[in-house]
């Protein structure tokens, strides 16, 4: 393996095309950061919290003796916690969209459109204080014991991998009241796909009124009724649960085939979501046409599943039924990419012990994964394979291992496992320790009084 040193270079020969100096050095100025001339400066900063996190978040006393720079863990941390996240955030995006249009993959959109996936996630924090306040935790958890859990928002391009933006926010809010943050970077004309945590009226009209398509899984409470011509209630009472056997809130618009119609939507005049004022309520559409359609998908040795979906892509012939379910199916990438920052990179538990070192961390480690993902896309477009196919952890050893100036060779190309199906278990029990249940300080008082007693 090479040495840090050597991979430092390599990073900031990588990040000097993405994100030179002069981006970081006019984004602090941008947020109004300043900063005198000293050793771990803002340049300086970043390019090591880069390798931390691609060393999978290392502790600052191993980076030290990687990096073999004079740099006391102490001093870096102090030089983290006076970097801005307004910086980091604008580095991301910037970045970015430096990837993507550096390296787009052969397929980069999906029926002359750019679709954009969207998906929610959580990670761990340390248990401290500033945490437990910005994050919460879970509500299982007594006093004492459990850890904070900030839930994640990720942004991906649906073909590149790449990430755009992460929000995090705490772990009891919906993700619905939180995903208008990302509507900023979306252009008019681009899709929007989501499971259906995503899927309401409100959320089809925001996008609508920015020239935006959406493409969602229909929520369970919606009732979607295929018989042309049913009947349908334009509203129901407060605080009314909806049963199965209730008729549906759309109208009946048109047919387009079997289990594919389109429909138009009601505003709920009673049922404002708690997040949004009543101004901007107000300013929503009273209806919108909304296509729904069904489609099956046979899966060997499981039960067959029956996906309903919601659009407002009306047209059945520039985006055909196949297609759409085709779409639906690429939607499950997300999963994968949030397990290469979960499981691969490390980020299920994160090290800072402050809320606001939590959301630096996460933004470095999209970073992390956008460079590895740059990698990616280079071998995918000289080994003919899409991007997914390539191996995420070879992409990151290659990172860890190449030489300043050194080509990119082949890396591990995935084998297809189609309808692959296995119990999410493990053989190898990984530790037999007590599962704590009370505080820590309890714990250690019972234990001096059982040595007492002894």
């Amino acid at each position: 393996m090479a040495s840090v040193p050597s991979t430092l270079a390599r990073i900031k020969e990588d990040l000097q095309t993405f994100i030179p100096k002069e981006s970081i050095v006019d984004a602090c100025r941008k947020v109004g950061h300043r900063w005198r001339q000293r050793v771990l400066g803002p340049v300086e900063t970043i390019q090591l919290f880069i390798v931390q996190v691609l060393y999978f978040n290392t502790a600052m006393t191993h980076l030290r003796h990687l990096s073999k720079a004079v740099v006391k863990p102490p001093a870096y941390c102090r030089a983290r916690m006076r970097l801005p996240l307004a910086v980091l955030e604008m580095l991301l995006l910037e970045s970015a969209r430096k990837m993507r249009s550096e390296g787009s993959p052969p397929r980069q959109l999906w029926c002359g459109l750019r679709a954009l996936l969207v998906d929610g996630s959580s990670t761990i924090a340390p248990d401290t204080l500033d945490s437990q306040k910005a994050f919460g935790r879970p509500k299982c958890c007594k006093h004492g014991w459990g850890f904070p859990v900030p839930k994640v928002l990720g942004l991906f391009d649906a073909f590149s991998g790449l990430m755009l933006q992460t929000l995090a926010f705490p772990l009891y809010t919906h993700e619905q009241s939180k995903v208008w943050m990302l509507h900023g970077l979306l252009q008019a004309g681009d899709l929007l796909v989501g499971d259906r945590g995503f899927c309401s009226f409100v959320h089809l009209a925001m996008l609508f009124g920015r020239g935006v398509h959406g493409l969602f899984r229909i929520h369970q409470k919606q009732i979607v009724d295929f018989r042309p011509h049913r009947k349908y209630r334009r509203k129901y009472p407060k605080g009314r649960k909806v049963s199965g056997r209730s008729m549906p809130r759309s109208r009946f618009v048109r047919r387009l085939g079997k289990h594919d119609q389109i429909v138009e939507w009601f505003k709920d005049a009673i049922n404002r979501p708690q997040w949004m004022s009543k101004q901007q309520f107000a300013l929503l559409p009273q209806s919108l046409k909304v296509r729904e359609l069904r489609f099956t998908l046979a899966r060997k040795g499981q039960r067959t599943l029956c996906v309903t979906i919601a659009t407002t892509l009306l047209d059945p012939l520039l985006y055909p039924k196949q297609e759409i379910a085709a779409l639906y199916g690429v939607r499950w990438q997300v999963e994968t990419h949030f397990g290469e920052l979960k499981t691969t990179l490390k980020m299920r538990k994160v090290k800072s012990e402050t809320s606001q070192g939590v959301l630096k961390e996460l933004v470095v480690y999209a970073l992390v994964y956008n460079l590895v993902h740059r990698v990616m896309l280079q071998a995918a477009g000289s080994q003919g394979v899409m991007p997914d196919r390539v191996s995420f952890i070879d992409a990151v050893r290659w990172l860890q291992c190449a030489a300043p100036g050194e080509p990119l060779g082949d890396l591990m190309i995935n084998p297809v496992r189609k309808d692959r199906h296995e119990p999410r278990v493990i053989k190898d029990r990984q530790n037999t320790y007590t599962i704590m249940t009370r505080p820590r300080a309890e714990l250690r008082k019972a234990l001096k009084k059982q040595a007492k007693n002894a």
